[in-house]
């Protein structure tokens, strides 16, 4: 295919890869940027298409390629991998383990119970709660890492402590 047949054809094909771009995306603006960039990986392989192959399905099948890689991309960019050692003493419990509304802690008792503590204990327990590593916390608070785990240790049983009446 000659180089102006090939860039009419791209042009003509602009209205189904928007369309086709929007379908993957559901965003207007993520549906623009991916037709922008599948428009320029279309023209900079344009030597690699043969002429006996259906142009539309090639540069679509170009873009959902795209599409897909970019979600991959964004995908393994939010994983946390976390290599801490003391793997016990890294996550708080992901449920309540209350079956019902009523059975779970008001959140204005928890903060209040946790905004109660001294500094020296409410702030890296709020820090890990926020989702802070040990060692991020030891090095924003100039502590040693052995004192913040022990910080947060008391403050969770404190916590414990103060809320026991409500198990």
């Amino acid at each position: 295919m000659k180089n102006n047949q090939f860039e009419k054809e791209l042009i003509a094909l602009q209205g189904n890869m928007r369309n086709f771009a929007f379908s993957l995306t559901l965003n207007r603006d993520d549906a623009e940027d991916l037709l922008q960039e599948t428009t320029l990986k279309v023209l900079d392989n344009q030597d690699k298409f043969k002429t006996n192959i259906n142009f539309k399905g090639w540069v679509l099948t170009i873009m959902k390629n795209i599409f897909i890689n970019n979600y991959r991309k964004i995908v393994r960019n939010q994983t946390v991998f976390d290599r801490t050692e003391d793997l016990h003493h890294l996550n708080l419990p992901q449920n309540s383990g209350f079956e019902t509304p009523e059975g779970a802690f008001s959140v204005g008792e928890i903060t209040n119970s946790i905004n109660s503590f001294a500094d020296e204990y409410r702030l890296p327990f709020s820090m890990h709660i926020q989702g802070y590593k040990y060692a991020e916390i030891a090095q924003k608070m100039d502590l040693p890492i052995g004192t913040v785990k022990s910080r947060i240790f008391l403050a969770r049983k404190r916590l414990q402590k103060q809320l026991k009446d409500y198990r």
